[in-house]
């Protein structure tokens, strides 16, 4: 197969994730966010890069938003977002900060591609995009792209068409956004 042929693969099997999970997901995680004082996300591996992504576009719209683990990161509260990744359904790490939010009185939202997981389960909130992540990369019926590829590159469209709905609920402008971008580059 030709690198065009790839990218073209590649582009329908992430379109079709988006098609599959629009417009109900965005709707879904608007909601959530908007009623939320402070907002923590928190993913492991690829999927956290994905969350920190996420993270920081909430912040260029004017959201209190952190990610788990750095050193800012307020603690979470009644009336505070946990949002986390588990696309395989579960990660223990995942799990683990879910119970600390929700026994502190914070919501959780769990965006997976395996919503019958544990995490998922035990989440108040939950965004499924179904692709292929590792957990099922092996069934004959593989993505082109490897391993979790096809739901991490679902998630970061996501997100931005996300934040596309968010930004037009809050009637946040593009140049206040570009005034929250950091000027330490």
């Amino acid at each position: 197969m030709t690198p065009d042929a790839m990218a073209r693969q590649a582009l329908e099997e992430v379109g079709a994730v988006l098609t599959s999970a629009m417009p109900g997901a965005a709707d879904a995680m608007a909601g959530p966010i908007l009623s939320a004082n402070r907002i923590a996300l928190y993913g492991v591996g690829r999927e956290g890069l994905m969350m920190k992504a996420l993270a920081m576009r909430l912040y260029h719209m004017g959201l209190d938003a952190h990610v788990v683990g750095d050193m800012t990161t307020p603690p979470l509260g009644p009336g505070d977002l946990l949002i986390v990744s588990a696309g395989p359904g579960h990660f223990s790490t995942v799990g683990a900060l879910m119970g600390v939010a929700r026994d502190a009185g914070a919501q959780t939202l769990c965006v997976t591609a395996q919503p019958d997981g544990a995490c998922p389960q035990a989440a108040d909130h939950v965004v499924h995009l179904p692709a292929q992540t590792m957990a099922d990369d092996t069934d004959g019926s593989a993505s082109i792209l490897p391993m979790g590829s096809l739901y991490e590159a679902a998630q970061l469209l996501f997100f931005e068409i996300l934040v596309l709905n968010l930004r037009a609920r809050k009637g946040v402008t593009p140049e206040a956004m570009r005034g929250f971008h950091t000027n330490l580059e």
